[in-house]
C-alpha cells in the first residue's frame, strides 16, 4: 500500500470514528417532544395570524402582519427542512406527511424541494452538481462569472450590492420552481401535491382580498413574500458562500467534504431560533437525520475532533457570516469590472 493510499484509507475511517462518538453520546436519538412543541407553537401562530388578520379588517396596520407572516412561514419551512431529512420520526411516511403539510401551509413543493436539496448535500458548493450554486443571477465562481453575458453579465459585476435586493425575489422564485416541477411531474405525488399548491393559493389571495380593498392587498402580498424571501435567503447564504468549492474529480473524504465547504454561525438561542438550526451547517451535514436540538451538543464534539485532526471548522458570528459572503461575490465580479473593453 502507498503512503497515498494509506493517507486516504485513515481519512476514510475517520468520519466512522467521529460517528461513533456521536452515537455514543446519544445524539442521532429523535426528540419528538421537541417538535411536538416547536410545531404546535408554529400552528398555533400561523393560526393566530389570520385570527388578527380578520380582526384588523382593511388597515394600513395589517403590514405588520404581513412581517410577522414571513417569519412564521420561515418557520414553517424549517419544520419542512427537518422532515425532509426524517429529522421528526422514524418512518418516511410520518416525515414525508409532515413535509407535505408544511408545504401546503407555506406553498412549497415538499416533493421538489427534497430532490434539490439532496443533491446539495451530495455535493455541496460543487459547481457541477450542486444546484445551490447554480443560479443564474448570481456567480459563485470566475469561472462561472466568466460565462456570464449580457444582462447578467452585468449583475455579475456588481452582485455584492445586488444580493440583498435580489433575496427579496427568493420567495417568489420558491413558489415558482414548486409550480413548475410540479407541472412537469417530477414529483412523487404530484397531484396531491398539485392539489395543495392550488388550495393554498386560492385560500391565500381569498383571504387576502375579501379582507382588504385591492390596493392594501397587492402590498401586503408583497411585503409578506418579499420579506420571508429576505428571511430564507438570509438562513441559507451564510452556510456555504466564500466556503471551499470543489473541483470535479476531487480526493475530498465524506468528512473533509463536508466539513471544509460548510460554515457555522455563532449567535446562542436567538440565532438558533431565527436560523432553524441551520447555524450548525457543519453538524447538519455531517448528520443530516439529528434532531435539530442535538446539533449544538454534536458542535463540541465535531469541533474538538476536527482540530485534532486538522481539519478547518470554519465559524463567525451573524453578522461577519454575510461579509464573508459578501466579499466572496465582490471578488468573484472583480475580473469583471476591472476587463478591458474592446472596441
Amino acid at each position: 500500500m502507498t503512503s497515498r493510499q494509506a493517507s486516504e484509507t485513515s481519512h476514510g475511517s475517520d468520519f466512522a470514528e467521529l460517528s461513533r462518538l456521536i452515537k455514543e453520546a446519544g445524539l442521532l436519538q429523535r426528540r419528538r417532544r421537541y417538535y411536538a412543541a416547536r410545531i404546535g407553537l408554529n400552528l398555533a401562530a400561523f393560526g393566530g395570524g389570520w385570527v388578527a388578520f380578520v380582526y384588523l379588517g382593511d388597515s394600513w396596520w395589517q403590514l405588520f402582519l404581513a412581517a410577522f407572516f414571513a417569519m412564521v412561514f420561515a418557520q414553517l419551512a424549517f419544520i419542512g427542512h427537518d422532515a425532509g431529512h426524517k429529522q421528526i420520526f422514524r418512518s418516511r411516511k410520518a416525515n414525508d406527511a409532515t413535509g407535505l403539510v408544511h408545504g401546503g401551509l407555506t406553498g412549497l413543493s415538499y416533493g421538489w424541494w427534497i430532490g434539490t436539496h439532496a443533491r446539495h448535500h451530495a455535493n455541496p458548493n460543487h459547481e457541477d452538481d450542486d444546484p445551490d450554486v447554480d443560479i443564474a443571477a448570481l456567480a459563485f465562481s470566475k469561472a462561472q462569472s466568466s460565462q456570464k453575458r449580457g444582462f447578467l453579465r452585468w449583475m455579475a459585476k456588481y452582485q455584492a450590492f445586488l444580493f440583498f435586493p435580489l433575496l427579496l425575489l427568493e420567495g417568489l422564485n420558491l413558489h415558482v420552481s414548486s409550480v413548475k416541477a410540479v407541472w412537469r411531474g417530477d414529483v412523487r405525488n404530484h397531484k396531491l401535491e398539485s392539489a395543495l399548491l392550488v388550495a393554498h393559493l386560492v385560500a391565500y389571495l381569498a383571504a387576502v382580498f375579501i379582507v382588504l380593498s385591492p390596493l392594501t392587498g397587492i402590498i401586503f402580498v408583497l411585503v409578506h413574500q418579499f420579506l420571508w424571501g429576505l428571511y430564507m435567503g438570509c438562513s441559507f447564504a451564510p452556510n456555504h458562500k466564500g466556503m471551499e468549492m470543489p473541483a470535479a474529480g476531487h480526493k475530498l473524504d465524506f468528512l473533509r467534504k463536508q466539513v471544509l465547504t460548510s460554515r457555522n454561525v455563532r449567535g446562542g438561542r436567538v440565532v438558533d431560533f431565527a436560523l432553524g438550526g441551520l447555524n450548525y451547517q457543519i453538524e447538519h451535514h455531517l448528520f443530516p437525520s439529528m434532531a435539530r436540538p442535538n446539533l449544538k451538543h454534536a458542535q463540541v464534539i465535531v469541533r474538538d475532533f476536527c482540530a485534532r485532526h486538522e481539519v478547518s471548522y470554519a465559524e463567525c458570528g451573524w453578522a461577519r457570516s454575510y461579509g464573508y459572503v459578501l466579499q466572496h461575490l465582490h471578488a468573484v465580479g472583480e475580473p469583471l469590472r476591472t476587463a478591458k473593453v474592446t472596441p
